[in-house]
């Protein structure tokens, strides 16, 4: 379904980000217009699809997940059963925040979130159990300098 964005749409999108628990009445007084009005173009927004699920943001280091990696991996397995297998192998996986597949020499790159150097080795040696790679380079996040979901709209 195509929906027609429109710069009201575009404000309301731009305090759900800031702030997705926030009441309609506040959202509708941010963006100049009343609740009705607003819940119904939030309404066409997620039937659209551009508004996907609805969710908090935790502090991982405030729940002891202290270390974050981001796994480079080259695997010489391009067939579409070891994809498949692969991808399943990191849905099973809650450490991993996000996975990509890429264009260039590295095949693939995870963002891992875990507690600790052993909570990674334990995370690695399960993978690798699961799934035959040709090389894995682990990249400890010394300091994350900015990390956001918000989009510019």
């Amino acid at each position: 379904m195509s929906v027609r964005i429109d710069a009201t749409d575009r404000k309301i999108l731009a305090e759900l980000q800031r702030d997705g628990g926030q009441s309609l009445d506040e959202i509708a007084r941010q963006v100049g217009s009343s609740k009705t009005p607003v819940w119904n173009r939030i309404r066409k927004l997620k039937d659209a699809g551009i508004i996907g699920q609805q969710t908090f943001l935790l502090d991982a280091e405030a729940l002891g997940y202290e270390a974050c990696f981001f796994v480079l991996i080259r695997t010489s397995e391009h067939e579409a059963h070891w994809q498949a297998k692969f991808l399943q192998a990191l849905r099973e996986r809650p450490e991993v925040q996000e996975a990509h597949r890429l264009a260039g020499d590295i095949d693939y790159i995870l963002k891992v979130r875990v507690q600790n150097a052993r909570a990674y080795d334990k995370f690695y040696q399960a993978l690798i159990s699961e799934v035959r790679v040709h090389n894995v380079t682990a990249l400890l996040s010394m300091e994350e300098l900015k990390s956001t979901t918000m989009l510019p709209l």
